[in-house]
């Protein structure tokens, strides 16, 4: 994270790939996208845009998150996007509402998404033996885009799944795991999932091994008692045995194949250098103005 930093509305993408670099493969995946992607392409046209009419990224439409709850915005055919071709189809949590939005991912997608979010941790955390996810393994939540990610970085770097039964019992596990284990490790769970854990034990402490991180990925969903992040972090420490800055947050979304990840409480979500984001204007759908609410847009 070395790389100089602009930040926007709470995240912060990185310069460390060029602009002309950016621009002339976001123009490029526009293209394709814009042949292959019917829906995408009446969006498009529908804003009086075509491939051949921008020359920048910043002129390319942006797919509201709603389009994915109603339309397979996808290059390739849907059926290939199953897992039995090697395929995905990744789904938002529909905390939002009974529908949810749909990620269809072929296996060539797939592979990208991987390479994203391998390089994306990567850049992020520092190196680690062994992860351990407070969350359901792949096989329970097939349609997690979060759950595949863990389960690409276990199999990567060692570690397991705690989920199941009694958090008392993830606890268990997870003391049998790190007792006498002298190499860092990486906890990696949901806001919910945590504030269970420690409320399973609400005066033990299980002290990490030293160089170990933390990673939450934020949302209660009325699956626990809410806290503050002020409270979420100190017990992060205080149970743990980890500083601030040991500390990671981490932010995906099932339509977006990166994720943006900030350090210790005061820390700002950080994207890949492959990631652009804007802050528009709701009304105008121009940039907002310094300072002037507006809508996160992600090109990815």
């Amino acid at each position: 994270m070395s790389a100089p930093f602009t930040e926007i509305d709470g995240f912060i993408r990185s310069e460390d790939a060029s602009e002309d670099e950016f621009n002339r493969l976001a123009l490029t995946l526009f293209a394709y996208q814009y042949a292959r992607n019917l829906p995408y392409q009446r969006l498009c046209g529908a804003q009086g845009v075509t491939s051949d009419t921008i020359r920048h990224w910043r002129e390319i439409p942006a797919a509201p998150a709603s389009a994915f709850k109603r339309f397979p915005l996808s290059c390739a055919p849907v059926e290939d996007c199953a897992p039995d071709r090697g395929g995905r189809v990744f789904r938002s949590s529909g905390t939002t509402g009974a529908e949810t939005s749909r990620h269809f991912l072929d296996s060539d997608a797939l592979a990208i998404y991987e390479t994203s979010l391998r390089t994306g941790f990567q850049r992020a955390v520092p190196e680690t033996a062994s992860l351990f996810a407070l969350m359901p393994p792949v096989q329970l939540a097939p349609d997690s885009s979060l759950s595949y990610m863990l389960h690409v970085l276990v199999g990567d770097r060692g570690g397991e799944f705690l989920w199941g039964g009694e958090m008392g019992e993830t606890l268990r596990r997870l003391l049998d795991r790190t007792d006498g284990q002298r190499e860092p490790l990486v906890v990696f769970g949901t806001a919910f999932a945590l504030m269970n854990l420690f409320d399973s034990s609400p005066t033990k402490g299980f002290v990490l091994p030293k160089g170990s991180r933390v990673v939450e990925t934020g949302g209660f969903k009325g699956r626990s008692r809410e806290v503050s992040r002020e409270e979420l972090y100190g017990l992060l420490c205080e149970r743990f045995g980890v500083s601030d800055s040991d500390c990671f947050s981490e932010y995906g979304m099932s339509e977006l194949a990166s994720q943006f990840y900030s350090v210790g409480i005061l820390g700002r979500k950080v994207g890949p250098p492959w990631v652009r984001t804007r802050t528009i204007d709701p009304v105008t759908g121009t940039d907002a103005l310094p300072g002037q609410p507006g809508l996160l847009c992600h090109y990815d």
